[in-house]
């Protein structure tokens, strides 16, 4: 298709999006008073610089302060709070402390005014088109697969034999001594799904009997989407340290959405002073984050919204048709890091 052509195409689509209602949306999770509304904002304008047709939904914690909240709107994000999701109680130490509250993240499946969600991290950033997400085939859990190379993993049999799924061949599974392979393992930071009150109470429900696991809420929906799963080139999701660990299957010109998850690596707080952050590559994507978030063009030139309406719709309540799901326990849960 000829670049013209497809740039009128997406101004088209966006121009009927703007007339009625999205059924298709992105969405990504927010808590707490931290510094992680940036990582909001730098998306929004990034999904707006990369001619998306469709809105972003911000699923809140009720601790993200009303200024933060206003910032959002002001940036044409959809405002929606949701309850607070704990895990069961065990002695499960996590991979980082913060992951407990991720489990809020299962909220978004109840957002079923929409027919298909494309969830995305605050701390990844858009830098090319990717509404053809929501044009999969449905009926599949898509999302890209991780990689088993970092010592957060050192846990799990995969690190400790040096085998990745990422590169099969390098190490071999020794399936003679340890049986099949370990089913394939997607990064959570991204995915596409289909908002459902049936899931939504399944996840739910399921959760109360799981255990916890170092990597939280991302483990648990790697379990109950096995069977669902699709994987999708990483071109989605490029978790930084893909960088060092198989630049082999890396075309970074070919990427269209960077995971800034790498220990120093959020834009906003970058020092460059971490492991592997003083790399070329590294420092081009930070800017390139900045670039984006700097820049006033890039600002919601919407209608402006009511204020009351705006404070409505932050705080709209989760639907009495959850009030069942209230026995998982639920807490205010802390900042993320």
């Amino acid at each position: 298709m000829a670049p013209e052509l497809s740039r009128k195409m997406t101004t088209a689509k966006a121009a009927a999006a703007a007339v009625k209602p999205a059924t298709k949306a992105f969405v990504t999770f927010l808590a707490g008073d931290g510094d992680y509304w940036k990582g909001v904002v730098g998306l929004a304008k990034g999904l707006r610089k990369a001619g998306s047709a469709y809105p972003l939904v911000v699923a809140m914690l009720p601790d993200v302060p009303e200024s933060h909240r206003r910032i959002l709107a002001s940036q044409g994000c959809i405002l929606r709070e949701i309850v607070p999701v704990y895990p069961p109680e065990n002695q499960t130490q996590f991979a980082m402390a913060y992951y407990v509250i991720n489990y809020s993240k299962l909220r978004i499946w109840e957002f079923v005014e929409y027919e298909r969600m494309v969830y995305l991290d605050a701390d990844i950033q858009v830098f090319d088109n990717v509404d053809e997400l929501f044009d999969l085939p449905k009926g599949h859990f898509y999302a890209v697969m991780d990689c088993f190379c970092e010592k957060t993993w050192s846990h799990t049999p995969q690190y400790q034999i040096g085998y990745c799924q990422q590169c099969p061949d390098r190490v071999t599974w020794p399936a003679a001594e340890m049986g099949p392979p370990p089913a394939l393992y997607f990064n959570a930071g991204m995915f596409v799904h289909e908002p459902s009150m049936a899931t939504a109470k399944a996840l739910l429900d399921t959760l109360r009997v799981s255990p916890t696991t170092p990597f939280a809420e991302q483990d648990f929906l790697n379990v109950f989407f096995r069977e669902q799963y699709k994987p999708i080139p990483l071109v989605y999701n490029l978790v930084l340290a893909m960088l060092w660990r198989h630049p082999e299957n890396v075309q970074l010109a070919k990427v269209k959405a960077v995971h800034y998850c790498a220990a120093g690596s959020k834009p906003w707080r970058f020092t460059g002073k971490e492991a592997n952050m003083d790399r070329e590559d590294i420092k081009v994507l930070v800017k390139k984050w900045w670039d984006i978030y700097n820049d006033e063009s890039l600002d919601f030139k919407g209608l402006p919204a009511d204020a009351d309406e705006l404070e409505a719709a932050a705080k709209k309540p989760i639907r009495a048709a959850l009030a069942e799901a209230g026995t998982v326990k639920y807490i205010t849960a802390p900042s993320a890091a």
